[in-house]
Formats: structure tokens, sequence, C-alpha cells
């Protein structure tokens, strides 16, 4: 590849003509030896110049070009440059491995080194037109451009490769060029392709959804024939054992749908109207074999119950294993379900659509057959139960018997109840729509077995019930409240509990209540209204014990015993009602009390009529308070330790009911009347009453607790008033008057005697009195100016 002339650095024609050099001739740069100098002389080594080492340096570098490598290809026309540059440096690296560093020549090894020790070139005679520059001018040229002529030939070689690629990268785009053009026609004749298939597909969509249409429409028409040879056909009643007779149902039902839709269409009445008749038929079949089924459960059942006579026998037979037989029926049972939730859901609420009279009454049917088969089973376990509280009310034991018989008649209900949910899927829960499964099985109040029934429970307690005392009445009512209906942890509530509090609510609103409330007003009429009190009665005797209510009139102390005992038996927010007995309690009440008070001022045996009238009221009202029945805008007051069993509620009620600081003089008579506001009303239904100018209060159309505070404030007025004359009197030093002292101590016991060991009482009718007497006192200096 490469010429003689590459390897040769220095020519030919200096190899001719050099001459020989002289063996102490180095190869450093030094002044030619002059021609005067001798040929054999020699130069003493001392007198010899020294030779500048700094200027003894020699490249050993080769003259050799650098060893050919084969270029990386390029991937494209960018990465060119990056070949090239990669290229370069590694020739540049290899150059750098390959050069020695130069090193300095020292004088002693001048003589030592024979390969640099070239002969001097003889000179030349040239003729002055020859220069020796132009000589050599073609050899030098070259040399000198050794090292680059590979950099140029590798470029051309890139060169030439990348104009290759220009080439076929030209080629290629003038492919992709008539590819595109190609795709282009294509596309442009294609379109118009695309469009009418587009709008075939359309067209073929349209008409299979009207065919679609047309076919199901056509469904519910050929169904008839079909339906109607199954349900026709002999044993169709075996139809209902088998999981087709769902099916059929729903058909029917989706057939009477479509019917009463498109009422429009070709003979659709007749078809609804065979259709429904259809559905009545296959209702009937599902009815029939239900109380087959049933017939065959009670024949297999009845006479291992009757033959036993073990509860727990019994108990299993009834409901274990009732419900064993009757679900091995194959499909019955599930297509039962089935209907009684087309007219119902699961909450036992009325499924309300176009089919629902046709499903109820089946469903209605299939009740009545069931209850009726139920009470087949456990009746004589009922009447047993029921016979025997009759026969153990009859002893003294009533109110024990009572507690034995609600509980096993909640726990039968609870059973039945269960029973029932899991045979119909269908929880029988309080509902007073009409339409309801609770309504349904309500209005079959005969069967015995009814989850729902109530009526043989309520009718045997209250014929037991009927001659025991009140307070066993109050006993029993207050038992079953507090034990089933007053429930503290609703958290805990289980499905017993929850069925127990919906039995006792009813039991207790539906019966015993109005139960209870007319054995209170035979007790009030018998003991209040009709009571017969002596002579001996109509005084306020000495106190027992401290007790307030020990010498209240008997009547009155009668009443508090009653008011007590219907407090113990029913919630509070019944104690508050005017439906309740409280109110013709303090009807009568009040009306013996005056009754009393009439006694006394006509037979004047020595008792205060007004304050015998102040100190059986005030007692009544404590203990309205005291029992939360006469709701007040006060807190309750504590017990005083003076007086464990007085009026612990006096200053409530005097400050909310007989505040005296409304007290005025030109209030006159009708001041007390005039604090009428102030009273709070819990039964008033009627407007408040209005004082008139004779210090009387109308007390017609009012409530009984509004009567009960008139009273009271119409006797405090009394009282004070004429002791307040009295005290007046006195203080004047009228003609006849007592003494004041006297009347201070007159007033003293009798307010002692009344209210014994209730000082606060006794100083806020002191306080009334002395404020009544300086009352009149500045009325008459009024008068006299």
């Amino acid at each position: 590849m490469y010429e003689d002339s590459w390897y040769s650095f220095v020519p030919d024609a200096q190899q001719q003509h050099q001459h020989k050099r002289g063996a102490s001739q180095n190869l450093g740069r030094r002044r030619a030896e002059s021609l005067l100098q001798q040929p054999n002389e020699t130069t003493n080594g001392a007198d010899a110049p020294e030779t500048l080492e700094e200027l003894f340096e020699d490249d050993f570098e080769t003259n050799s070009p650098p060893e050919p490598t084969l270029a990386r290809r390029a991937k494209s026309y960018s990465d060119f440059y990056d070949v090239v540059k990669a290229q370069l440096q590694r020739d540049a690296a290899q150059k750098r491995k390959k050069k020695t560093p130069a090193r300095r020549i020292k004088k002693r090894d001048v003589c030592s080194i024979e390969a640099l020790d070239v002969p001097q070139a003889e000179r030349v005679n040239l003729t002055p037109e020859e220069p020796l520059l132009d000589l050599y001018k073609d050899q030098l040229l070259q040399a000198s451009q050794q090292k680059y002529q590979l950099y140029h030939d590798q470029l051309a070689m890139t060169e030439r490769h990348l104009d290759a690629l220009l080439e076929d990268t030209d080629n290629a785009l003038k492919l992709l060029a008539s590819l595109s053009e190609s795709f282009d026609a294509v596309e442009e004749q294609t379109t118009s392709f695309k469009a009418q298939c587009d709008d075939l597909i359309t067209e073929q969509t349209r008409l299979e959804r009207l065919a679609d249409e047309v076919g199901t429409d056509l469904h519910y028409y050929a169904y008839l024939d079909n339906v109607t040879r199954r349900l026709n056909a002999p044993g169709a009643g075996r139809l209902v054992e088998d999981d087709a007779f769902g099916e059929v149902l729903e058909n029917l039902d989706s057939c009477i749908a479509f019917m009463m839709k498109n009422s429009a269409y070709r003979d659709a009445e007749q078809y609804l109207a065979r259709y429904q008749v259809l559905m009545t038929k296959a209702l009937h079949l599902l009815e029939v074999g239900f109380e087959s089924r049933l017939e065959k459960v009670s024949a297999a059942i009845s006479p291992k119950v009757a033959a036993t006579q073990s509860e727990s026998a019994r108990h299993a037979l009834a409901y274990g294993r009732f419900e064993e037989l009757i679900s091995e029926s194959y499909s019955l049972l599930p297509n039962v379900r089935k209907v009684v939730l087309n007219a119902y859901d699961r909450a036992g609420n009325a499924r309300l659509g176009p089919n629902f009279d046709v499903y109820s009454n089946t469903v209605n049917s299939i009740f009545q057959a069931y209850l009726n088969a139920r009470d087949r089973f456990i009746r004589p376990t009922i009447q047993h139960d029921f016979d025997a509280f009759k026969s153990e009310a009859k002893g003294a034991s009533v109110e024990s018997a009572a507690r034995n018989l609600i509980k096993q008649c909640f726990e039968r209900a609870y059973s039945e109840e269960s029973l029932f949910t899991r045979i119909f899927s269908v929880e029988p829960q309080y509902n007073p729509n009409p339409d309801s499964v609770f309504t349904v099985l309500k209005s079959n109040s005969r069967p015995a077995a009814n989850p729902v029934n109530i009526v043989p429970l309520a009718t045997s307690l209250q014929s037991a019930l009927q001659p025991a005392p009140l307070q066993t009445i109050c006993n029993v009512v207050g038992w079953v409240t507090n034990e089933y209906l007053l429930l503290e942890y609703d958290e805990d509530e289980t499905g017993f509990t929850r069925h127990c509090r919906e039995l006792t609510a009813r039991l207790l609103s539906e019966h015993l209540w109005a139960f209870t409330d007319h054995a209170f007003e035979a007790e009030i009429d018998k003991s209040i209204t009709r009571a017969t009190v002596g002579p001996e009665a109509l005084t306020i005797g000495p106190m027992t014990n401290g007790v307030a209510s020990s010498n209240a009139y008997p009547p009155i102390r009668r009443a508090l015993e009653l008011l007590v005992m219907f407090d113990q038996c029913m919630p509070k927010d019944r104690s508050q009602r005017t439906a309740s007995a409280i109110p013709k309690l303090l009807s009568a009440s009040l009306a013996s009390l005056s009754r009393a008070t009439a006694r006394i001022r006509s037979s004047r045996n020595g008792t205060d009529p007004d304050l015998f009238t102040i100190k059986n009221l005030l007692i009544l009202k404590n203990e309205l308070v005291s029992l939360e029945i006469v709701p007040t805008s006060h807190p309750s007051a504590p017990l005083s330790s003076d007086h464990p069993a007085g009026m612990q509620h006096f200053s409530q009620i005097w400050e909310s009911t007989l505040s005296l600081s409304s007290y005025s003089v030109q209030a006159g008579l009708g001041f007390l009347a005039g604090l009428g506001s102030y009273i709070p009303r819990p039964f008033s239904s009627h407007s408040s009453p209005s004082p008139n100018p004779g210090g009387k209060v109308d007390v017609e159309e009012k409530s009984e607790s509004e009567r009960l505070d008139d009273a009271l404030r119409q006797s405090i007025y009394s009282f004070t008033n004429r002791w307040g004359g009295m005290v007046h009197d006195a203080k004047t030093k009228k003609a006849g008057a007592k003494t004041l002292a006297k009347v201070e101590k007159e007033l003293e016991d009798v307010l002692d005697r009344a209210f014994a060991n209730q000082p606060e009482v006794v100083g806020k009718l002191k306080e009334a009195v002395w404020a009544a007497a300086e009352g009149l006192e500045r009325e008459g200096r009024r008068r006299g100016r």
C-alpha cells in the first residue's frame, strides 16, 4: 500500500554526497570548522568548548506511518461526526503511547551512540540557478504530509459511505412518497364503500331490533296456549311441587302487565282476561297444595302431641318437627314464599301493584289455613295454661299467676312469630296499615296461636284482676311496664326483647291501661266521692312522726295513696294526660274538701275552715309536684332534714304559684287572684282565668289543676285577710278587739297545730298576715286624709 519512500526520512541524494564525519563530531548544533585549522591538529580536551547539553535533544519518534485501523461504520448521517471524532481520539492515544520521552545526551555518551553518528554531508557543488531546497522540494513535501495522508483516506472513505447513505435515504423517501400517494388513492376509493357499509349495518340493526320487538310482543300472545295446556292438563296440581311453577307465575305476571300497558293492541283485553283467569287458577292450585300439605303434617303430628305429657316433647313436636315436615315438599314451600313476597316485602309491608289483589287474597287464605293448623297443634297446651291460671288466680296469688301467664304467652308468641318468619320469609312487624301482614294476622283473631293476637291474654288477665284489689292491679301493670316496656339497654336489645316490647305496648295501650283507669275511677268514687266521714275528721289533729299528711282529711289521704299507686304503674307522660284518671281524682278531692269546709263553717267546731283547706290543698299540691304529675318551672327542692316526710316542695309551690312579691295594697282583695298567670297549667285547654272586682275567680271551664290552684289562692287570701284584720284591730285598739299579744299567741298556736315541724310554711303564712295588716293600715291612713 505504501511505497519505500514513506520509510526513508533522508533522501538518497544526500547520502551520496555527504562526507565522512570525524569521531569527535556530535549531533549538536555547532559552528562550522575553520578552514584555517590543520587537518591533523588535535584539540585539547580541556580547551575544547563545552557543548550545550540543553540543546542535545533528539526526537526518537519513528517516521513510520501509523498502523491502519478500521473505523466503525456510521449508523446514520448524524452519527458520522461522532465516528470521525472517536477515530481521531484513538489515533492520538496510539501516538502518545508509541512516543518515548526525550532525554538529554551527555557529553560522555556522544561517542558511544554510534547510531546517531551520522556523517556530515559533504558540500555539493550546486549552481546558483538550482537551490538545494528546490532539489528536494517534492520529497520534503511528501514527508511532511505523510501523517495526514491516512486521515485524508479515512475522510474520503467516509464521504463515499455518506454519499451512499444519502442516496439510499433519497430512494427510501421516494418510495415512501409513492406509497403515501397509493394509500391516499385507496382511501379515496374506499370512503364511499365504507359509507355504504355503515348504512347497511344501521339498517340491519334497525331491522333486528324491530324483529326482536315483534317477536317479544308475539311471545306474550303465543304463551297463552302453552300455559293453558299446562294448567288444564291432568295432574296439574303436581306443578306446584316443581320449580317450573315459579316460572309460570312470573310469565303470567309479565303477560298481564304487558296487556295492561298495551291495551290498544289487538285482542289485548281478551288476552288480559284469560291470563288473569289462569293466574287465579295457578294460585288456587298453590293454595290447595299447601293446605293438603298442612293436613298431612297435622295427621302425622297431632296424635303424638295428644299422646305425650311432656312439655318439652310437645314443644319439640309443635315447632321443630312441624317445620321439618312442612319443608319436605320439594319446591312447594319456595313457591309459596315467592307468592307471599310478590304481595308483601320481608318487613310485612304491602307491595302495591297490578296483581296485588290477586296475590293478597291467595296469601291471606294461606295464612288463615296455616293459623288454623297451628291452632290445632298447640290449642291443648294454650288451654292448659289458661286453665292453670284461672285456678291459681282464685287464690291469694293472683299477682304471681298473672306474671307467669304473661311470660308464657310472650314466649309462645315469639316462638310462633319466629316459625312464621322462617316458613313464609315475612316478619309480621307492627304496622297500622290495613294492607300489611300485621293487620291481616290481627284480623284473624280466632286462632290462639296467632303471633300478633293478644286478645286471649288480655281477656284472661282482666277477668282475673276484676275482683282483685286496686293495689294488685297496679302491681301487675307496673311490673309488666317496668319488665318489658321501659328497657334501658337498647344496644343489647335482642329479637325476643323487641318482640316483648311491642306486645307489652299493645297490651297496655289497647287493654290494660283503660282497664286500670276504670279501676281507679271506681276506687275514687268509692273512697273519695262517696266516702262517709265522721265529725272527728273535720278537725286538724296533731301530726304523727312528723308526717305532714298524718293529720290531713281522710279523703285527701286516700287521694295521696291513689296518686302514688297511679304513678308506680303508669309512665310519667301518661300521668300528665287528660285521658288518665288524675283529673277525675283531683276533681273528686276538691269536691270532697269543699263539702268538708262547708260542714266546718256550719258546725263551728273550732277549726279554722280556711286553714283546713290550705293544709289539705298544700299536701295535695306538694304530692303532685313530688311525683312530677304537675310540672313546674322551678327545680325540685331537696327534702328538708327537719321534716323528712313534710312538704319538701313548699318553697317551689309558693314561689311559682303563691308568691307574695306581687302583693300591693292597690290590688286590694284581688291581689291573690291576679297571680293566676304564674300558675302552670299541665291539663289546661282553655283560656287563663281573669279576676273580677269582687275578688272571685271564675272557675268554670278550667282544668282540675287550675281549679286546685284557684281554691288554694282563695283560701290563703281569706285566712290572711281575716287574721290581718284581727292584727290591725289589736294595733289600733279597736273596741272589743283582743290584745296584740293574744292575737299573736292564737295565730302561733293555730299554725303550729296545723304545720308542726314545718317552720317554712308557718313563716310564710305569718309574713302574709302581717303584710295584710300593714296594707289595711296604709289603706286607713289614705282614707283618713
